[in-house]
């Protein structure tokens, strides 16, 4: 049983069971309330779902592509979580969540802010039902997106406002299921963040 959770773009979490599949899903579509919403999300899932922390097998954390702000707030609670309750964090791309058990190509795209959206394509999934991706995540400006995707016709498209967590977190039971390994560990920014520290320290007088 794992808790998922994603604010790769909205703030997503569910608690997911391999063989009872999405127990509970939780959605806040709002980019501008992460902070806010996660806890009361994880909480209530938890909750709903009936289960309790030691039940959990791990937290899957989605890693993005995503905007900076955001993103660091879900993976900083899934690794809080898993923490506290001794449990591994299982990392994975973000956009993956929507190819499951995917038919046809498929493009997904979220929106990275700062006039820019997120995209990856998908053939259709593997044996398993497990995602193939062809190419992403990268950025584009929305108006130079066909451009970037030409070539890819005939891939229907996705315009997520959030990655659901229940999705993911049965992509993260599968996987484990399957021997196959999980996403980067590190986050998937696409650009740096706002601010950076200082290349020096500068003298005080």
């Amino acid at each position: 049983m794992l808790l998922a959770i994603d604010t790769s773009a909205g703030t997503s979490v569910a608690v997911v069971d391999r063989d009872g599949g999405i127990l509970v899903q939780l959605d806040e579509t709002d980019t501008r309330r992460h902070a806010e919403v996660i806890g009361t999300l994880i909480e209530r899932a938890m909750t709903e779902a009936g289960v309790v922390p030691a039940q959990l097998s791990g937290v899957v954390a989605g890693m993005g592509p995503g905007p900076f702000t955001g993103l660091r707030v879900g993976i900083a609670a899934a690794r809080a979580y898993a923490f506290g309750i001794g449990k591994p964090v299982v990392s994975l791309i973000s956009h993956d969540a929507l190819a499951l058990d995917l038919r046809e190509p498929l493009l997904v795209v979220t929106d990275a802010r700062r006039r820019e959206v997120a995209w990856s394509t998908y053939a259709a999934s593997d044996e398993l039902g497990l995602p193939v991706r062809v190419a992403g995540p990268f950025l584009a400006a929305p108006e130079l997106l066909q451009k970037e995707v030409d070539g890819y016709d005939g891939y229907r498209r996705w315009d997520a406002a959030t990655i659901p967590a229940g999705p993911f977190g049965m992509l993260g039971e599968r996987l484990f299921a399957a021997g196959r390994r999980a996403g980067p560990s590190e986050p998937l920014y696409l650009r740096p963040p706002d601010v950076t520290p200082s290349a020096g320290l500068k003298r005080v007088s």
